[in-house]
């Protein structure tokens, strides 16, 4: 036989030793596929788990990412431009018990120097506390944050998270209002707005106030100034354009700081301007007047009445300041601010009336305003008898708020159409409200004359502003107490239009409980503390708003000037 060849007898052994490598491969593939499903599975698990702890927060309940817990929010500006509210970066200071490393003693003795708001005691109870964390400054200075990182404890923590800021300060602070320790709106337009003002689409486009920063700073000054010379207890002061309803300015006293807020008094943070009611007393007589126009009760400003020394209306005695003690004409009436005279004309308009017109006005509802702090109407409601009527004639009976009152003013010196009064605005993409017709044209065409006559020949005197021709109203009130009214405790208010021969502004501004003075010559009437306020700021506000001085305009004083007896 012949011998294999040797290729023959290779074969088989190759053959072996390529099956082995195949299944050696096959082996390394399937290890490597399984190491890498495990890597996947960690990272998966690490991703959840950060999700969880992002949404959630870990075991001792402690929120990871501030960022994603107070969010950002769109700005607030004036009318100019001019940020009234931003939403910046700020340092938050939290404390990890279990992380310290350091003395506890002696970091609780420092925390204590650092933030005083808290003694020893309290920073080292959170130590021992076996907590995994603690805030212990949001909004922190950045003086504070270099002086907890100069501790270098591992155990205190620094992030950074989005805060609200008010670079003005307490300017507008009651229309602007302010957020919560989360970021959540919960006063003012910061409230009102809230949702526009975290939805991200609309972050890039400010909120546009019809506030003009300068307007506001003239009038916060001058009636922080009454409220500090005359001890009121608080004050109140708005300005609005009366064509178009917006708020020019808003104030109320005393101050808030929208920045510390939660550190601001119950009075602080309490809105006199739009929240609180009054009785606002005289300033309510020209609506009583205009009324008895528009129904054809009064037919001239030279119309007589009586105005004996007082007059009895069923069991009440209503008298004047300043007495006639002889008949007097609706001119008098309104320059010398007669109690009599006035109840007298709203006893002729009746009550059904009466509550008509105080209705259209929306006298009787709560203001008309964007924010949400809105006063209720304090009414005689059901019971609105002769004494009622009379007595809301020259204000009293009924307590509205000091908006209500502008609002009042610029229907009755714009032509006559009521409209609300608005915050926002107003151009040509967002246009004034259409209003409606409360008195006629010609009955606010008088009215100029006889509102001018208070201040220059009457009880307003204090109010003028050389060359702006500025009209108006004095008014002071007792204050209701148990069992009736104080003799000691009075509203006062001047409630006024300029310029009077073509009305544009309407000013309210409001004293609670002004204190009588050498000055005054222990008078604590409106005459002597609220109408100075307004002949002061309308001489810094008018220039900015584009309104010239001019001795030799008047409104139509022919009207009224006849039927008075001037002493001067």
């Amino acid at each position: 036989m012949n011998a294999p060849t040797p290729a023959l007898v290779a074969r088989p052994e190759r053959l072996r030793l390529v099956g082995q490598r195949r299944q050696i491969l096959a082996l390394m593939h399937q290890r490597l596929m399984l190491g890498m499903l495990v890597y996947a599975g960690v990272i998966v698990i690490i991703a959840l788990r950060l999700m969880y702890l992002a949404a959630f927060g870990d075991h001792a309940g402690r929120k990871t990412r501030l960022v994603d817990l107070t969010p950002e929010r769109g700005d607030i500006v004036d009318r100019d431009g001019q940020t009234l509210a931003r939403t910046i970066d700020a340092w938050t200071v939290g404390l990890q018990p279990a992380k310290v490393i350091g003395n506890k003693l002696d970091l609780a003795r420092k925390l204590a120097e650092l933030m005083p708001e808290k003694d020893e005691a309290a920073y080292l109870e959170m130590l021992r506390s076996g907590r995994n964390f603690f805030y212990l400054r949001r909004r922190a200075s950045p003086n504070l944050v270099a002086a907890i990182n100069a501790l270098g404890e591992p155990g205190l923590a620094l992030e950074r998270e989005p805060d609200r800021l008010y670079p003005q300060l307490s300017l507008a602070a009651h229309v602007v209002g302010f957020t919560d320790i989360d970021g959540k709106g919960n006063a003012g337009i910061e409230r009102a707005f809230d949702e526009q003002l975290r939805d991200p689409a609309r972050r890039d486009k400010p909120i546009v106030l019809s506030i003009s920063s300068r307007v506001q700073q003239a009038l916060e000054h001058e009636l922080l100034e009454a409220k500090t010379r005359f001890s009121a207890i608080g004050a109140a002061g708005i300005i609005l354009d009366i064509h178009t309803g917006e708020v020019l300015a808003m104030t109320s006293l005393p101050q808030l700081n929208p920045n510390a807020a939660g550190r601001g008094t119950p009075e602080q943070r309490f809105n006199r301007a739009t929240l609180g009611v009054y009785e606002l007393g005289s300033t309510f007589k020209p609506f009583t007047v205009a009324m008895a126009m528009d129904a054809g009760i009064i037919k001239s400003m030279g119309q007589i009445y009586p105005c004996p020394e007082s007059l009895r209306v069923g069991n009440r005695s209503i008298s004047d300041t300043h007495p006639f003690r002889r008949p007097c004409s609706v001119a008098e009436i309104m320059k010398e601010s007669s109690n009599i005279g006035t109840a007298q004309i709203a006893d002729q308009l009746g009550s059904e009336r009466q509550r008509d017109f105080l209705d259209k006005m929306g006298f009787l509802d709560r203001v008309q305003i964007e924010t949400l702090e809105r006063g209720r109407t304090l009414s005689p409601g059901s019971n609105w008898n002769q004494v009622a009527r009379m007595t809301v004639g020259y204000g009293h009976g009924i307590a509205v708020t000091p908006l209500h009152l502008a609002i009042g003013y610029a229907t009755l010196f714009n032509g006559g159409i009521y409209r609300p009064a608005t915050l926002l605005k107003v151009n040509k993409d967002r246009p004034s409200a259409r209003g409606h017709r409360v008195f006629s044209e010609d009955t606010s065409y008088k009215m100029r004359s006889l509102l001018r006559l208070v201040v220059t020949h009457g009880t307003g005197k204090k109010a003028n502003a050389i060359g702006y021709r500025v009209g108006g109203k004095t008014g002071t009130a007792n204050k209701p107490v148990a069992g009736g009214y104080s003799n000691t405790r009075v509203v006062t208010s001047f409630a006024g239009v300029f310029p009077m021969d073509e009305p544009r502004y309407a000013m309210v501004v409001m004293l609670d409980e002004p204190q009588p003075t050498a000055e005054t010559f222990g008078f604590r009437t409106a005459g002597w503390n609220a109408a100075p306020v307004m002949g002061k700021t309308v001489s810094r506000i008018a220039p900015m708003l584009g309104v010239r001085p001019d001795k030799q305009r008047e409104p139509n004083m022919s009207e009224v000037l006849p039927f008075v007896r001037l002493k001067d």
